[in-house]
C-alpha cells in the first residue's frame, strides 16, 4: 500500500524538520516547502493526502495559499500559527483549513490531528469501500451512500471530507437537530472543547456550496440555543 504523502510548509525550517520527523516516524512520505509559493508548486506536481502550513511565511503567506490551493483540491489542510485568538483560527476555517493548532504544540496531538484528518480523507478516496444504502433526498439536495456523494439539482457539490462527514451525519438523519458538540466529536472524533466555532464555520462553508441564499438557508438550519439540522423536504 502506498504511504500517504504530507507536505509540511513553514518558513522556520526546525519547524519543518520536527515534524518530518515525527511524521515519518509513522510511516508517511513527507515534502517539505518554506513558503507559500513553493507548498504551491508541490501541489501542483505531487498527489499529496494531507498539507500542514503555517500562516505566516514571506512571499506568499498560508491564508493566500490555502485559498488558491482549495480552488481545485479538496485534500484535509491542517493550519499552524503562532496566533491563538479565535478570530484568527475562524478566518483560517473559514477560508478552506480543515484544522487549526496553535503554535507552540505538542506533536503528539499534531499527530493525533493529522490521523485523523487522514482517515477520513482516505475513506472518502477509497472507491472499493463498500458502501450500502439508497440515494437520501430532500428537495433537490441529494446525498448518495454508495459514491460518497453530495448533488444540488444534480449537479455535483465539492466538499471537503470534513465538509462531506458533516453532511453524511445530517442527511442520514432529515430534521434531527444536532448541538455543535455532537458534530464535534462525530465529525471529529475528538472530546468537543469550545467546538462551537469550529463547526460554525463549516456550517457556513456548506452552506455557501448548497444554499441560494446562505442568509436564507432553505437546507442547512440553525436551531437557535440548539444546533443545526437539515430540514425534511
Amino acid at each position: 500500500m502506498t504511504k500517504p504523502c504530507v507536505l509540511v510548509v513553514d518558513d522556520d525550517r526546525d519547524i519543518v524538520q520536527a515534524i518530518a520527523i515525527n511524521l515519518e516516524k509513522e510511516g508517511y512520505e513527507v515534502l517539505k516547502a518554506y513558503d507559500g509559493l513553493q507548498a504551491l508548486d508541490i501541489v501542483t506536481a505531487r498527489d499529496l493526502q494531507l498539507i500542514i502550513i503555517d500562516i505566516m511565511m514571506p512571499r506568499l503567506d498560508g491564508l493566500s495559499a490555502v485559498m488558491k490551493i482549495r480552488q481545485d483540491k479538496n485534500i484535509p489542510i491542517i493550519v499552524l500559527s503562532a496566533k491563538s485568538e479565535d478570530t484568527d483560527k475562524v478566518l483560517g476555517l473559514s477560508i478552506g483549513a480543515d484544522d487549526y493548532i496553535t503554535k507552540p504544540f505538542n506533536p503528539m496531538e499534531l499527530m493525533a490531528r493529522v490521523k485523523s484528518q487522514l482517515r477520513r480523507y482516505m475513506m472518502l478516496g477509497d472507491i472499493n469501500k463498500s458502501r450500502n444504502g439508497n440515494i437520501i433526498r430532500t428537495g433537490a439536495l441529494e446525498f448518495d451512500p454508495d459514491t460518497y456523494s453530495v448533488t444540488l439539482d444534480g449537479e455535483p457539490v465539492s466538499l471537503t471530507a470534513t465538509e462531506m462527514k458533516i453532511m453524511e451525519l445530517l442527511m442520514k438523519n432529515l430534521g434531527r437537530i444536532f448541538p455543535a458538540e455532537e458534530i464535534y466529536e462525530r465529525v471529529w472524533g475528538e472530546t468537543a472543547f469550545n467546538a462551537e466555532n469550529t463547526v460554525m464555520v463549516h456550517i457556513r462553508r456548506i452552506r455557501e456550496k448548497i444554499e441560494i441564499n446562505p442568509k436564507e438557508p432553505k437546507y442547512l438550519k440553525v436551531v437557535w440555543g440548539i444546533g443545526y439540522k437539515i430540514e425534511k423536504l
